[in-house]
């Protein structure tokens, strides 16, 4: 049995799940989630608990028995606290503001990237180099954040790398073409 799958969610108080078929919503003090689930995998609410169970042993299955588990813990959680992910801005000129909702990037092109959230996420800025993603919807959160940093990677060359990177990310650095060859001659 998945070790992940079999574990049992706790539902908070304050927080309300309604399981129809395959359709589940979960309703908290952030906001609404709702999803579908895999006709192969039954959830079943019991003692404030939600347990997750698979039909049969097939590999497919498994797999969806630990994915499933782990959507559904995410939903709970996020409209219990809701999620954030961090976007750090590094280099000379590069900086982040915001106009309304939207977000708005410096970034070295020859114009500012302009960004509207999509519903259920908002921005937050921590400085002119800091942007924070937040919301109730994991996969959304991360998307977005995602979605932001493609603009302008971080570059692993220069010293301190420039360009977007999230919060806590380690940057592999490489050294140049000159240190390859051994220096200047």
């Amino acid at each position: 049995m998945s070790r992940i799958g079999r574990l049992p969610i706790p539902v908070p108080p304050g927080v309300k799940v309604e399981i129809t078929g395959q359709h589940i919503v979960v309703q908290g003090p952030k906001g609404k989630l709702e999803r579908d689930i895999h006709p192969r995998i039954r959830v079943e609410q019991q003692d404030g608990q939600l347990v997750v169970k698979r039909l049969s042993d097939e590999r497919q299955d498994k797999a969806l028995h630990g994915l499933t588990r782990a959507l559904i813990a995410n939903m709970v959680t996020g409209v219990m606290q809701g999620f954030s992910k961090g976007i750090e801005i590094s280099g000379v000129g590069l900086r982040a503001n915001k106009v309304g909702e939207k977000l708005v990037l410096q970034l070295g092109f020859s114009h500012p990237v302009e960004m509207l959230p999509p519903p259920g996420i908002t921005f937050q800025l921590e400085g002119p180099q800091r942007v924070i993603v937040q919301g109730i919807d994991k996969e959304l959160v991360g998307q977005v954040a995602a979605t932001i940093r493609a603009i302008r990677p971080v570059s692993p060359y220069g010293n301190p790398p420039k360009g977007l990177f999230y919060v806590g990310e380690r940057v592999r650095r490489k050294a140049g073409k000159a240190a390859g060859k051994g220096g200047k001659k």
